[in-house]
């Protein structure tokens, strides 16, 4: 029986990773399991920043986004003697397994710090939904939604100035943030990994729409690292009849109150990965697949390729 649990979020922040935190801390509490946490990620980890968590260390936490326990990056972590200090700073601590919120890369340490004797469940913090082995990520739906109310105001100045409006929303090179946005949003194009980027038809497409269709206003969603869209926007304003402009949406996505969605996903993730752990298991991520919560090696899921949701792309083309 696991007597002493560590929990840390890595990586980019995601709005959730708070909810996850007290899911943890409180169903370890109520099974007489000693909670740590662990600030600054696997920074805090290799210098032995450790706090004691208790009931209330982590009330009135759950509407709060961002993770009050911080978050840094730690590209020293793939150095052996580094992840080795790590293993000593918890067996020093009494530590005996870990939860680790984050993303892909966050996985990765979790899997190391397993094969070195201290069991790690991964749970999916990333606004980009971009893990494998999880329909959603913790964080998510409440990107979704700060992307949705942006785009809906654009509409709104775009319509008043023949505007076709470029938005970039973020992603790290996964589309869904954009074809969901795009769905929700009735955009005329997405433009994503997934749909690739042919500016010609972009152009060809945006012309049809002025002199064909006199749509008064554009709204063009794409996943960032892709093109430019301020380059975009101004060959838009050359070559077709609308005015181009770009909106890159940024780091707003990361913030804000999570989603009474992502607070259900991140407590019930929470709550699987401390069973996990008491029935002896690691090397774990947890995910959520048609609504159950599952879980797979970390392997596993680091070398299954993320299938794009066709589904979703299909039902964007039929409704434009």
């Amino acid at each position: 029986m696991v007597r002493k649990i560590g929990i840390l979020t890595s990586g980019g922040d995601a709005p959730g990773m708070n909810a996850a935190i007290r899911a943890v801390t409180r169903v370890a509490l109520n099974n007489g399991i000693e909670m740590v946490g662990i600030h600054d990620g696997y920074k805090g980890l290799l210098e032995g920043n450790f706090e004691p968590l208790k009931k209330t260390s982590v009330s009135d936490i759950l509407a709060r986004g961002g993770t009050f326990l911080g978050s840094a990056r730690l590209p020293e972590f793939k150095n052996e003697d580094v992840r080795l200090k790590c293993v000593d700073n918890l067996n020093n601590q009494g530590i005996e397994a870990l939860v680790v919120i984050g993303g892909d890369g966050s996985y990765r340490g979790a899997l190391e710090l397993t094969k070195m004797g201290i069991n790690c469940i991964g749970l999916p913090g990333t606004i980009d939904n971009d893990i494998p082995g999880t329909d959603f990520t913790i964080g998510f739906d409440t990107a979704l939604r700060t992307c949705v109310e942006n785009v809906d105001k654009l509409r709104d100045t775009s319509s008043s100035h023949h505007r076709a409006s470029i938005v970039e929303v973020m992603g790290n090179r996964c589309g869904d943030l954009a074809v969901y946005t795009g769905i929700c949003c009735g955009a005329e194009m997405v433009i994503t990994p997934e749909t690739g980027y042919d500016e010609v038809e972009v152009m060809e497409r945006l012309h049809y729409l002025d002199a064909a269709a006199r749509k008064n206003h554009a709204i063009i969603i794409v996943t960032e690292k892709i093109c430019d869209v301020e380059a975009l926007a101004k060959k838009v304003s050359q070559n077709t009849g609308f005015s181009g402009r770009a909106t890159v949406l940024g780091h707003i996505q990361r913030g804000g109150s999570p989603s009474p969605t992502d607070r259900m996903l991140a407590s019930r993730m929470g709550e699987k990965a401390v069973d996990l752990l008491m029935e002896g298991i690691g090397g774990h991520c947890v995910g959520i697949i048609n609504n159950e919560i599952t879980s797979l090696p970390i392997e596993q899921a680091l070398e299954k390729p993320r299938t794009p949701r066709k589904k979703f792309y299909r039902l964007f083309e039929n409704l434009v």
